[in-house]
């Protein structure tokens, strides 16, 4: 008995392997699979050239498309890529140049008429954990529109928000850093 199934597994395996054969011989002619990166190394890096006439003081591109913020530093020298949160939808994008004209640490949050109106139980926060501006701010020549961080790590990579571009706490603390008020800023 125990050579009987011996001879059926042998036939088994043997009768897999050769339909198994044709796949195996046509998977390595075919091409390679396509691979979607969702990292920061997927990223394309910009030139500033082909947004801005100068660097000037600065100069960050954020690229709703893409969900990343780029920045080049008013000498050249510095040029950094970050992940970024965008707008939910196309309505709430606002795309175009602007500045940034106020930077802030521990910003405090109003939501804005039409926020309330979408969700009528948002309120005003003072800075802190629950804040859904994080822990910096920058603010554009436009009202109501930020580049700030998040303490929801979640949005990032995401369209998430409702017109704003965030960035994670850590990054948006080093390009507060950077970035001095009159950065110019291209929302594409």
């Amino acid at each position: 008995m125990t050579q009987n199934n011996f001879s059926r597994r042998r036939m088994i395996l043997a009768t897999s392997a050769a339909l198994a054969s044709p796949s195996i011989l046509r998977a390595q002619d075919a091409p390679p699979p396509v691979v979607t990166r969702r990292n920061i190394m997927g990223f394309t890096p910009q030139r500033w050239q082909d947004h801005f006439e100068d660097l000037g003081k600065g100069a960050i591109v954020a690229d709703i498309a893409s969900r990343t913020l780029h920045f080049w530093s008013g000498d050249g020298e510095t040029y950094k890529m970050y992940p970024s949160s965008v707008p939910r939808t196309e309505e709430l994008t606002k795309r175009g140049y602007t500045k940034i004209v106020r930077k802030r640490i521990g910003p405090d949050w109003t939501p804005t008429s039409s926020m309330v109106e979408r969700d009528p139980t948002l309120k005003y926060m003072p800075p802190g954990p629950g804040n859904p501006l994080g822990t910096h701010a920058m603010y554009l020549s436009w009202p109501a529109y930020l580049i700030h961080g998040t303490h929801d790590t979640r949005k990032i990579g995401r369209q998430s928000s409702d017109g704003c571009i965030g960035l994670y706490n850590h990054k948006v603390e080093e390009l507060f850093a950077i970035a001095p008020i009159g950065t110019q800023v291209r929302l594409l």
